[in-house]
């Protein structure tokens, strides 16, 4: 008798192992169409964005003469849009709701990092700025903050000076954005 409990107890076990295996199955295949339209939108968007990138490239390096900066740019637009076509993705799927999730969870990191590297965000937007605005090029003499000399190149976070002594300094591009800059 007691081998008999067992054995029913280890179907009735396997029976609803079965039927919640097919309840998995059939929303998959119910999810199915959802998933591969999904996919497909994704690759799409993921295509274009590779395409433009390549195009912003080309177009700020005629207008910058900076390929880092270009680089950086067309990158950011690039993720800018790999992450909407996430969303996207997430929204055909029926995951609606946990794409707002994960976009409140992003601006909350987002601020918290930005807090935490400052500094470093200031470097890089007046970089940028710089990188736009082109208030010199390599080779200008250039004072600011109380440095003069030559500008030797131009990156994202700095801008390297060297002096009439030859020494070499890079200028944090916070500092030249919020000092007076002279371009002689």
């Amino acid at each position: 008798g007691l081998n008999f409990l067992k054995i029913c107890k280890m179907n009735q076990l396997l029976s609803d192992l079965w039927v919640e295996m097919q309840g998995y199955y059939d929303n998959f295949v119910a999810l199915l169409p959802r998933l591969i339209l999904a996919l497909l939108v994704f690759s799409f968007i993921y295509f274009l964005a590779r395409r433009l990138r390549k195009t912003v490239v080309r177009i700020l390096i005629h207008r910058m003469d900076d390929p880092l900066l270009a680089n950086f740019l067309a990158r950011f637009i690039q993720s800018v849009i790999v992450v909407v076509a996430f969303l996207v993705f997430l929204s055909i799927v029926g995951l609606g709701k946990a794409a707002g999730s994960l976009l409140a969870g992003a601006g909350v990191g987002a601020f918290i990092i930005g807090f935490a590297f400052k500094d470093i965000g200031e470097n890089l937007l007046a970089g940028m700025m710089l990188a736009f605005k082109r208030p010199f090029k390599v080779g200008d003499l250039v004072e600011t903050g109380g440095v003069k000399g030559n500008v030797v190149t131009m990156s994202l976070r700095d801008t390297h000076v060297k002096t009439a002594e030859g020494i070499d300094v890079f200028i944090p591009n916070g500092q030249i954005i919020k000092n007076p800059l002279k371009n002689y």
